[in-house]
């Protein structure tokens, strides 16, 4: 069995899930050295990889074999040279480019099941269609609606692991999410430290908590809050000071504003516990909704040259030459094309359901906004109440483990 994806973000919210799922059903390699079907991994191109996603897929200890997005284009062109494949299986996607998995599926002659979140770009290649949503599958032709049955949002099963073992102490905790790669840290590091700073002062009954991404480290986040990062400089916050206390590594600000260190993954249970997160876009907004975290989502544009290695519409609009100096206002127009959204929950939504700040802000702005929320908690209820009711029933993980059980137990041998 071969799952397929791309980026940090489907690593933790689907791919694990699911993983852990098929391993409680069905008896398999590694967890089961003796068993007869194996699980493994395949890493696909993708612009917004961050290139050591097979190391933290390596980490989990679900896979008999993960291959790296640098070696996709040999396992096309030679199966066998990373090692034998069985006679038959099931390719199931997972993220990134649809069509990776309808060649991978074809050279390996193994079955295709495809978890299309908004829409099944290749239905004549496959041979089952696990849709999100009833968007996904009311856009297929009605020749392939029989392939296609509604899972849900995989992403709904994320409360129902989230319970904690390991509660917070006690506190009005906020979490700090500056993203995982470079572009976003060199940014969002200094910035929410700064609005971490002038936060504690507004509010000081409030707690902070930064989980550090899989494909990043400590000593990574301490380089872009200090002064190797040239954009460290226009903020107030400071060198932080990095901590070791029995609960573990925690950063300290100049100022004594103390950030805990979540370093275990994935960090589903403290983040469930924060009152307020302060977020970057990406799948973190994906992720904090389906756990119905309140957010403010920030976008900071002041520092254009960082924003050109951006994914997305962002990068692409900081990279036009003559539009660059107009930033903010080619973002406002961009934004209000495309109905205005760039957080996850607010795209599913249709609406806002979560604030995103977008321009040239500044800590100060944004800790201001994050202490008015705090200090009003039935806000924060109804925004926590509106992210649950997009998240959807729990239960889409095992359908689609149902899914590819019968999938693979319908699989015919490779001749």
């Amino acid at each position: 069995m071969v799952l397929v994806c791309n980026g940090p973000g489907e690593l933790s919210t689907w791919v694990r899930p699911l993983a852990q799922r098929l391993h409680r059903e069905l008896a398999m390699r590694p967890l089961d050295a003796q068993a007869p079907i194996s699980l493994q991994l395949v890493l696909v191109p993708c612009p917004n990889a961050t290139g050591v996603e097979h190391q933290v897929a390596e980490g989990m200890g679900l896979f008999e074999r993960v291959l790296p997005a640098a070696r996709f284009w040999w396992l096309l062109l030679r199966p066998r040279r990373g090692g034998p494949w069985p006679s038959r299986g099931v390719v199931v996607f997972l993220g990134g480019d649809q069509f990776w998995t309808v060649l991978l599926s074809a050279r390996l002659r193994y079955r295709h099941i495809t978890y299309a979140e908004w829409v099944a770009r290749w239905p004549r290649w496959n041979d089952r269609i696990a849709a999100m949503g009833p968007a996904a599958a009311d856009r297929l032709a009605l020749r392939w609606q029989p392939r296609c049955q509604v899972v849900g949002d995989l992403m709904a099963d994320l409360s129902e692991s989230a319970r904690s073992d390991q509660p917070l102490p006690e506190g009005e905790w906020v979490a700090l999410m500056p993203g995982s790669k470079r572009a976003k840290l060199q940014v969002g590091m200094p910035f929410l430290l700064d609005t971490a700073d002038r936060l504690a002062r507004l509010h000081p009954g409030c707690r902070f908590l930064l989980p550090v991404a899989p494909t990043t480290s400590v000593r990574e986040l301490l380089a872009y809050a200090g002064p190797a990062n040239p954009i460290a400089a226009s903020y107030a916050a400071g060198e932080p000071e990095l901590l070791q206390i029995p609960q573990g590594a925690e950063l300290r600000t100049p100022a004594g504003t103390r950030i805990h260190l979540v370093e275990q993954q994935p960090a589903h249970g403290v983040l469930s516990q924060c009152s307020l997160a302060l977020t970057t876009v990406g799948a973190n907004t994906a992720e904090l909704g389906a756990l119905g975290v309140p957010m403010i989502v920030l976008v900071p544009t002041q520092h254009l040259h960082v924003m050109q290695a951006w994914d997305g519409g962002l990068g692409i609009l900081a990279r036009l030459p003559i539009l660059r100096w107009l930033l903010g206002a080619a973002l406002t127009a961009w934004r209000m094309r495309h109905h205005g959204f760039l957080a996850w929950p607010n795209i599913s939504a249709g609406r806002a359901v979560v604030p995103e700040r977008v321009g040239a802000i500044t800590p100060a702005q944004i800790a201001e906004e994050a202490a008015g929320w705090l200090e009003q908690p039935e806000r924060l209820a109804g925004m926590r109440d509106d992210l649950r009711s997009l998240r959807g029933q729990p239960g889409a993980v095992a359908t689609l483990a149902g899914m590819v059980r019968e999938l693979l137990a319908a699989a015919p041998a490779r001749p």
